[in-house]
């Protein structure tokens, strides 16, 4: 019997191979993974350092304990250079791998600006452990850190830098924090928080150029301002990673297109996670692929099951300001209602008739979330 095999060992991959075996406990399955394979919680990534955690103690398992676990082959610092999905096989280099059903759980890859300067090439991005273990290698002994991006892990990187005694600067075109997140009063609230951390905002600029100096690296932003750092991380988003699939011949756009029973373009090829676009919705989060792997496991194992996405609101890992986001879908016709504190905003997305269809709750304001989060239509009933 031809194994089941899952490309990549993030929590889509992991966690996929983990409700299999609740339900197939027979089938060979190989995991594949491109990096050293440790089974971790990649948003602790995030908030690691002012908890006082190692990126040793953030692996919670080695693939050989996932092995065992799992009762699976786990290869690590393996790439798949081809998949032949007619054939029903991988090739690695000169191996040829035959597959009964094939899982893509590939993640996705930084955003890389095109920043000029002598010290570009050391502009460091955090998206996996080995990356994070980089980067706390680099910060070690330094006192400041510019961070490019004021999205989501941008903002959580800073609170979680601030709290550990960093000096921080936050650099985002965008007029705001968490911009596509977040109505104005609740990013200002967020950014008054984080300032009062001690973190510098560069709003509305971006950084034009990083150029090595005698002490780490001067930081040139569009507005002629020069900021001094020991480290830059970028933060600028995620991309889903699809040119395995797209050079196998499967449909791809933002993401591996798949359907509502993660099924890609061929038979017996599936996708879920951040690699994933389902219905046109990307879901870079823990909770969707949570949903999508209970769906798939059933599927894998005979049951063909579609997968359910309920409203998903999402923490941002900010504890100088909580914060929680349950954005309204694309396109919804609507506008904000907007209530705000001394150290809370509650803002409510409605429609022409009141309906709820998204919030974003900063402070004291996050109490309401079991309230509200149940008012909210499924992002895919």
């Amino acid at each position: 019997m031809n194994p089941i095999i899952i490309v990549g060992s993030g929590l889509a991959g992991y966690n996929t191979a983990k409700e299999l075996r609740k339900l197939d406990t027979a089938t060979p399955l190989v995991i594949i993974s491109a990096d050293s394979g440790p089974f971790y919680s990649k948003p602790m990534l995030s908030n690691a350092l002012a908890s006082g955690k190692t990126p040793e103690a953030i692996a919670l398992n080695s693939p050989e304990q996932m092995a065992a676990q799992l009762h699976a082959t786990v290869r690590v610092h393996t790439r798949v250079d081809a998949i032949d999905t007619a054939a029903h096989t991988l090739c690695i280099g000169d191996e040829t791998l035959a597959y009964s059903k094939l899982v893509l759980a590939l993640g996705a890859d930084q955003i890389r600006l095109p920043i000029a300067g002598s010290g570009a090439a050391g502009i460091l991005t955090v998206n996996d452990l080995d990356d994070y273990a980089r980067f706390r290698a680099a910060i070690a002994g330094k006192k400041r850190v510019a961070i490019i991006g004021a999205g989501l892990i941008g903002c959580e990187f800073a609170n979680d830098l601030a709290a550990g005694g960093y000096g921080v600067d936050i650099i985002d075109i965008a007029p705001q924090a968490l911009g596509r997140l977040l109505p104005p009063a609740g990013g200002a609230l967020l950014q008054q928080k984080l300032a009062a951390l001690g973190v510098q905002w560069h709003l509305g600029t971006s950084a034009q150029a990083v150029d090595r100096a005698e002490h780490g690296y001067a930081v040139t932003l569009a507005n002629g301002n020069m900021l001094r750092v020991d480290v830059v991380l970028s933060a600028v988003g995620l991309k889903p990673r699809t040119a395995l699939a797209a050079a196998a011949g499967l449909q791809v756009n933002r993401g591996i297109v798949v359907n509502r029973h993660l099924e890609a373009s061929a038979p017996d090829v599936y996708a879920l996670g951040d690699c994933a676009e389902i219905e046109g919705l990307v879901m870079p989060y823990v909770m969707p692929i949570m949903h999508a792997m209970r769906a798939l496991a059933q599927t894998l194992s005979g049951k063909r099951t579609a997968a359910v996405f309920p409203a998903m609101p999402v923490m941002v890992k900010t504890p100088a300001c909580p914060t929680i986001v349950a954005p309204p879908s694309a396109g919804a016709a609507g506008r904000w209602q907007v209530e705000a504190g001394a150290d809370s905003v509650k803002s409510l997305f409605v429609d022409a008739n009141g309906r709820l269809l998204g919030f974003a709750l900063n402070g004291t304001a996050t109490a309401e979330r079991a309230k509200l989060a149940p008012q909210l239509p499924p992002v895919l009933a």
